[in-house]
């Protein structure tokens, strides 16, 4: 199947435009439509070859830039300490609900675009897979796929947290019965930013709110399906996409 994969839009969003990226099969016909939300160093090559991926299986996907506020449109983090610092200030320093309207922004130019069939799901990774999580709280979302979510988890030993004051409310919101779809976790147990403890309280809320859920946990380091550097596990992540890519086909075909 030929993908394309130079399109993009900038949507318009409350804090100003975002440039979202749109990966779709170069077919006649409408298609279900995933949001993919990426790590914080933008639109990488890693994130543009798993959407083009998510794309050869019939899907139109949409990647936004997730820190539009502060970085020119198109602009993408270096996988450095210089790249690592500038998208950890950005997450702590962008609003919750900037995250929110986010969101809601590509949701709309998905249902609003003819290459959709507008059956939506949503797939993250890193900050991206917390992303994923709080999009699954929207409606219009059948289906989500987190990767190693950062900073749900509520631990004093550990504080985290997403947006301006690190104090998000996601554990709430899914304690409450937000989540609408079916939701795929995915975890790597050796992954230094989501301890043992973290997972443990994130599974609980899960099960006690009676989401519905599938939980995989990994021999794995952080970032072990980004086909860049030394953590990349090339088997684990040709398994768990392919998990992620039955779960889509299920719910959005």
């Amino acid at each position: 199947m030929i993908i394309i994969d130079n399109e993009f839009a900038d949507l318009p969003t409350p804090s100003g435009l975002m440039r979202t990226h749109v990966f779709r099969p170069a077919s006649e016909g409408s298609f279900p439509g995933i949001i993919l939300f990426s790590e914080i160093f933008h639109v990488t090559g890693p994130i543009r070859r798993a959407a083009a991926f998510l794309a050869s299986q019939g899907f139109v996907v949409a990647v936004p830039e997730i820190f539009h506020e502060f970085e020119p449109l198109g602009k993408v983090l270096a996988y450095d300490a210089e790249g690592t610092d500038r998208g950890n200030w950005c997450k702590v320093n962008k609003p919750l609900r900037s995250y929110d309207d986010d969101a809601r922004a590509v949701i709309r130019f998905l249902l609003g675009n003819e290459f959709c069939s507008r059956k939506i799901g949503s797939i993250g990774i890193c900050i991206g897979g917390h992303l994923n999580f709080r999009c699954c709280f929207e409606p219009e979302i059948l289906a989500g796929v987190s990767f190693y979510a950062t900073d749900i988890h509520k631990l004093e030993s550990h504080p985290r947290g997403l947006g301006l004051g690190q104090a998000d409310d996601s554990l709430k919101r899914a304690r409450e019965k937000a989540i609408h779809g079916e939701l795929l976790m995915i975890w790597g147990r050796q992954d230094p930013h989501i301890p043992f403890e973290g997972r443990v309280q994130i599974h609980q809320v899960l099960e006690e709110s009676g989401a519905n859920y599938q939980w995989l946990e990994f021999n794995a380091a952080h970032a072990f399906i980004r086909d860049e550097g030394p953590r990349y596990n090339a088997v684990l992540a040709q398994q768990s996409m392919g998990i992620a890519v039955e779960l889509f086909h299920r719910r959005l075909r």
